[in-house]
């Protein structure tokens, strides 16, 4: 197959590339605007992969062009930082919303499959939350997140945090609606968290800015500039998926083997590693210890608690739990998540901490 990959450049683009030039069965077309996490693979010179930096935004042509020839298109294009929801929500709409449907409507008009990313925060809070804010009593049982069952609540709208979720809920709404009416050829994935190589940049290399959890969390124990600052106590829960596992799932989903993936919305999602923030936070600090931390490296960094409005700014509200129902992965995939919570972290951690040394060797003129 020709496969179009749209935001090839980002943490899941990048490690789905890789896994896809590997297995050497497929063509795949890479489009994203930025290619620093996509240079090492375009540098091979594959004669599996084509790259184009075009923006889905403004170059409307060419990537029209680009999915009347592709067999399947991957549309993994997306604002996905909580940061952003609140500081810029329009722009964030924008692009998850109505830049992917530019991408629906091409599909729609050249008869092209569709994988469309969206997000596991579309199922919003959970509804013991829900009851709780309302002063309702509710079972503390919490049952995983259903693709076809479970309500989607999000909060109230001027908390800007579920605007991200929203647009991508409507986008899946909308491909739904398509698939009734006109026989549309789409598939959902709703990721649950996942973390491994190149998930983000670490703020004290990139000159600030705000990365994901895990990102931060490691740029306080490799540069020691800032204590780890768990948002209102970091008791929230998630549960953290390998990349491996991850991509592994979603080269089922694109290759369709068995055709059962039409019309279905796929959690890929590991339910058994759930633990708090705040256990990610001292966990990671334990294993760093253990097995990373070298001589001249700042001490253990403090571990404080700072609101969601301080770190965030106004309008966050968080999800208090994630877990996924994979059911649905394992019974049509044939699909099973192997890495659990401890080698995730390590994994990621190395890859971090590799990265890091090598930068260091780097700047003391060691490595040429």
């Amino acid at each position: 197959m020709k496969l179009l990959l749209l935001g090839a450049g980002g943490f899941i683009g990048v490690n789905l590339t890789e896994r896809l030039i590997k297995d050497g069965k497929h063509n795949v077309v890479a489009v994203d605007i930025d290619d620093e996490k996509i240079d090492y693979l375009v540098e091979t010179k594959s004669p599996k992969l084509e790259y184009h930096n075009l923006n889905i935004s403004s170059d409307e042509a060419e990537i029209d062009g680009l999915v009347a020839a592709a067999d399947v298109v991957v549309d993994l294009v997306a604002f996905a930082n909580p940061a952003l929801y609140v500081e810029d929500p329009v722009g964030v709409f924008d692009l998850n919303f109505t830049q992917n449907m530019k991408v629906v409507k091409q599909c729609l008009k050249h008869k092209k499959r569709l994988v469309q990313f969206s997000t596991c925060e579309v199922y919003g809070i959970t509804p013991a939350k829900a009851a709780e804010q309302f002063g309702l009593s509710s079972d503390t049982h919490i049952t995983p997140f259903s693709e076809d069952e479970s309500p989607l609540i999000m909060g109230p709208v001027k908390n800007h945090r579920w605007i991200y979720a929203c647009a991508k809920q409507l986008l899946e709404r909308i491909l739904d609606a398509h698939w009734k009416r006109d026989g549309f050829q789409f598939s959902v994935i709703r990721p649950f968290n996942f973390i491994g190589p190149r998930i983000d940049f670490l703020p004290s290399e990139a000159g600030g800015g705000s990365p994901r959890v895990f990102s931060h969390f490691m740029d306080a124990l490799l540069y020691g500039k800032k204590p780890i600052k768990l948002v209102d106590g970091g008791e929230v829960y998630r549960a953290y998926t390998y990349i491996d596992d991850a991509v592994d799932c979603i080269v089922r989903i694109i290759e369709d083997n068995n055709s059962n993936c039409e019309g279905q919305i796929f959690n890929i999602g590991q339910p058994e590693n759930e633990l708090k923030i705040k256990e990610l936070a001292v966990r990671m600090c334990e294993l760093f210890d253990e097995h990373f931390r070298a001589e001249g490296d700042p001490p253990r960094p403090e571990i404080i608690t700072v609101s969601g409005e301080e770190f965030y700014g106004k309008g966050y509200e968080d999800c208090d739990r994630r877990i996924a129902d994979i059911t649905k992965a394992k019974t049509l995939l044939g699909w099973q998540p192997e890495y659990d919570i401890d080698q995730v972290i390590f994994k990621t951690m190395e890859h971090f901490v590799n990265s890091h040394r090598e930068k260091q060797k780097k700047e003391s003129g060691e490595v040429f």
